[in-house]
Formats: structure tokens, C-alpha cells, sequence
């Protein structure tokens, strides 16, 4: 990874899991507090920021699907990844009792990894931007039959009573984040470490040329730990991708795989190259 930013932007309110995240890869950098994903990306993109630090995939509720559409606007690189156990916190202002709680708000992402304790205890979930921002909007209305669901962190700055902590419905539930930057250095294979190299690409309009172009990483033996698939544009004329590999550029297996995917994909798109997160090998 580069060096350490000097700020770092995150959607949402402090407190945000987004926001959480920075403190933990970066402790004590200055972050910086966006409205949307795209708010965030674009501070990068203004250099009011030097990185980006946004949630890509859920362990519980899937992808950030958001992310995956702005990725390609954008002309930052992503040059890290983080894992970060989500720790789901049930909270309202003091005095309030989780009996009393009626309804409960946060972002949907959060709200569909807590669905079934919310349903159990008969809530009725609201939508908001951020968990954090559901947070603030719990302090200000003082109701003690609203509630929220959004880190420790925002518990804390917001002055609120944890109802339950752990309130996720997932042990073991965990957010992937990518580090953005304006700038990117392919960093230098070492060996004994594992990299992730991510790119998009789009398949030609000739009979199974997402079969053939995928199967030179088969044969190649390249580990593609995702793929992710969507219509850009709102038009259903082509199909975009979105790639994660296990490999470096230079792994003689990957220029093999990549030189084989050229015949069949156009508008190749490389995003980045990064260490892979020591959370991949966890069992």
C-alpha cells in the first residue's frame, strides 16, 4: 500500500462502520465525513482526500451493489482491503428499554443482517443513509420507542444506551472494505505473499465468450475468488464484469490467463493490485 493518507473519506456520519474502519487501518489519520458513496469517491478524485475507504460485500447480505456500478466512473485505483467484524449494536436514548422499541432504523445493509431479531422482537425497520446518520436521528428525537441499529462507536458519540449488543442475526458477520486512491503503484511481487488483482472487462458478442475467456484462468490455474456480473448504464445491451484474482501481473500463469481473456473481452479495465488481507486465510 502507498503511504498513509493524511485524510481519509468514508460515506456516512462519524460513527458509520465505514468510519469505524478507518480508525482501525489508519489510527489517528483525519477522516473525512461524506453523503453518499459517490461523495466520498469523487473527494478523492478533487484531492480533498488521499483515500477512500468503502464497503464493497457483506458476509450476511451480499454485495454493496452501489459500489459495484460507481467502481467504473471513477478513475481511482483500489490499493488495499480490509475485513471488518461487524459487531450490530440495538440502541435508543437512556432510560429507553428494548421492550418499549417499536420501531428501529439504520442503513439497509445493516437492516437485512439484523432482520430476523427484528422481526422476532416485533420492529418495524426504517431505512436510512448510514447507521451512524440512524444514530444521530435517535438522539435528536428522543423518542424512547425509537431505536437504531449502528456500531459501539456511534453509541458512544451520540450519547445512547445499548438495547443489545451483538444483535446481528450472523455469527461471525463481516463487511469487506477497498482502500481507493488517485494513485497506484503495482507493488513489487514478493514471494511467500499473496496479492489480489482486480479488474473489469466486458465479453464480445460472440457465442460463449464469457465460457472461453474465463477458462484461460482454469487452465492456467489462476484463483478467482470473485466474480460479479451487471448491466452499466441502465441499458440491457451488455454485460459488464468484475473481477477478483489471486495473482499478481507478473505470475507468468496470470499473463497467460489475461493474454487468453484479450481474444474474447473488450474495454479491459485493470483497478488494482494489493496484499491480500491476512483475513483470507482464516478458516
Amino acid at each position: 500500500m502507498n503511504n498513509p493518507p493524511t485524510v481519509l473519506a468514508f460515506q456516512g456520519h462519524e460513527g458509520a462502520y465505514s468510519h469505524l474502519a478507518c480508525t482501525k487501518v489508519f489510527p489517528g489519520i483525519p477522516t473525512q465525513a461524506c453523503l453518499t458513496f459517490a461523495d466520498a469517491m469523487e473527494t478523492v478524485e478533487r484531492g480533498e482526500a488521499d483515500m477512500a475507504m468503502i464497503p464493497v460485500e457483506n458476509s450476511t447480505a451480499g454485495r454493496v451493489e452501489e459500489i459495484y456500478r460507481q467502481l467504473p466512473k471513477t478513475s481511482l485505483h483500489i490499493i488495499g482491503e480490509h475485513f471488518e467484524p461487524v459487531n450490530h449494536c440495538l440502541m435508543a436514548i437512556k432510560g429507553s428499554h428494548i421492550d418499549n422499541i417499536k420501531t428501529v432504523a439504520s442503513h439497509p445493509q445493516a437492516l437485512a443482517q439484523c432482520s430476523l431479531h427484528t422481526k422476532q422482537l416485533g420492529m418495524q425497520p426504517q431505512a436510512t443513509l448510514d447507521t451512524a446518520g440512524a444514530a444521530l436521528e435517535v438522539s435528536q428525537r428522543r423518542d424512547p420507542n425509537h431505536g437504531a441499529i449502528a456500531s459501539s462507536l456511534a453509541a458512544e458519540l451520540y450519547d445512547l444506551a445499548i438495547l443489545q449488543d451483538n444483535f446481528q442475526d450472523v455469527d461471525g458477520n463481516t463487511t469487506r472494505f477497498l482502500i481507493l486512491s488517485r494513485e497506484h503503484t503495482i507493488p513489487v511481487r514478493e514471494v511467500g505473499k499473496k496479492y489480489i488483482t482486480s479488474f473489469l472487462f466486458t465479453v464480445r458478442n460472440i457465442p460463449s465468450a464469457l465460457y472461453k475467456g474465463m477458462g484461460g484462468f482454469a487452465t492456467n490455474g489462476v484463483n478467482m475468488v470473485k466474480l460479479e456480473s451487471y448491466t452499466p448504464g441502465g441499458r440491457m445491451i451488455a454485460t459488464q464484469f468484475h473481477v477478483d484474482c489471486e495473482a499478481h501481473p507478473d505470475d507468468r500463469n496470470m499473463i497467460l490467463a489475461m493474454e487468453e481473456l484479450a481474444y474474447f473481452a473488450k474495454d479491459i479495465r485493470m483497478l488494482g493490485t494489493y496484499l491480500a488481507s491476512p483475513y483470507r486465510d482464516l478458516d
